[in-house]
């Protein structure tokens, strides 16, 4: 199969793959006094986050999932990874309360013509906020159904201009010791940057999210503003994002520093590439007993399949 050539990372960029091949465990020892998580079963009725923070009526986007009913807020709030906050699935929910949420700025340059920052409150009024239902799948194999609300990135690029260099985007979150005590240990190499290729982030599936549930983002999933691309693992989806930068050459993400040989640049949901540890070819929904089969690209294969034409996905994972 043809492969269509992406730029590579040198060789420099990588951080050496042994000291991070048991990433879970290195970070579990160090958190001290931070029992497993633990789950919360809500109805199933559950759509809305009930926290009293509403974005008022929302449009059903028509990309959402339309076959499944979303995974209680209860569960999706209170399982997930945020690896600032700690390393358990209940770390978030414990300790993301010391995020501060305002004021909130995010930076757009690299390939641009002209830099610029944006305040969330402005990021706000771009465009009407819609509910985008989505398949969630974690490369751990668990996954969700989540409705997030946001608008897709291609408002974004509305307001700027990427230069004719610009190929890839990439994701910063924030990385303040202050108000998240888990960067202050060198499991990662902070800040979280994550990336796509720019004809991904513009795909009308790729949003930026600034709740779910109907209401405000919760900080555990990424307040104020987060990424979400549903055909990719989750880690893809950099959270409390402050700065978005435009590049000419495939950058190193934070995964493919940590563990290249673990986590492919593309991260596509693809249940014929197991991971090093586990397999991809069933998952278990959030709040279910049985596990289920996994699709490829995460069900989204008749949208987005077309945008890696040529390539060969064993070696592009």
């Amino acid at each position: 199969m043809l492969i269509r050539q992406s730029p590579s990372v040198s060789a420099s960029e990588i951080t050496t793959p042994s000291v991070y091949a048991a990433r879970r465990d290195f970070i579990r020892n160090m958190a001290v006094g931070i029992g497993a998580a633990g789950l919360g079963i809500a109805p199933a009725r559950e759509i809305r986050a009930e926290t009293g923070n509403s974005l008022g009526h929302l449009t059903v986007s028509p990309f959402s999932t339309r076959d499944e009913a979303p995974t209680p807020f209860k569960l999706v709030g209170s399982y997930g990874n945020f690896y600032e906050f700690g390393p358990d699935k209940d770390s978030p929910e414990k300790n993301a309360h010391r995020l501060r949420t305002s004021p909130w700025s995010v930076t757009v340059d690299g390939e641009v013509k002209t830099a610029k920052t944006f305040a969330i409150e402005d990021i706000l009024k771009w465009a009407p906020l819609e509910e985008r239902i989505y398949r969630m799948r974690c490369v751990e194999g668990w996954s969700a159904v989540v409705p997030w609300v946001g608008f897709p990135f291609s408002e974004l690029l509305k307001r700027v201009e990427p230069t004719g260099n610009a190929r890839f985007v990439e994701f910063w979150s924030l990385a303040d010791p202050e108000q998240m005590p888990y960067v202050r240990f060198p499991f990662l190499d902070w800040p979280y940057v994550e990336a796509v290729r720019l004809d991904e982030a513009r795909h009308p599936l790729s949003i930026l999210a600034v709740g779910m549930y109907g209401e405000v983002m919760p900080k555990q999933n990424g307040a104020p503003l987060r990424l979400v691309v549903p055909w990719k693992y989750g880690f893809k989806g950099a959270k409390s994002i402050v700065r978005i930068r435009f590049v000419e050459k495939q950058p190193a993400t934070v995964w493919t520093k940590s563990s290249p040989e673990e986590y492919g640049f593309y991260s596509n949901v693809n249940p014929d590439v197991p991971h090093k540890r586990w397999s991809q070819s069933s998952e278990r929904r959030l709040g279910e007993f049985f596990k289920r089969k996994t699709l490829p690209f995460n069900g989204y294969a008749e949208q987005v399949a077309d945008l890696y034409a040529g390539m060969d996905l064993r070696i592009n994972f």
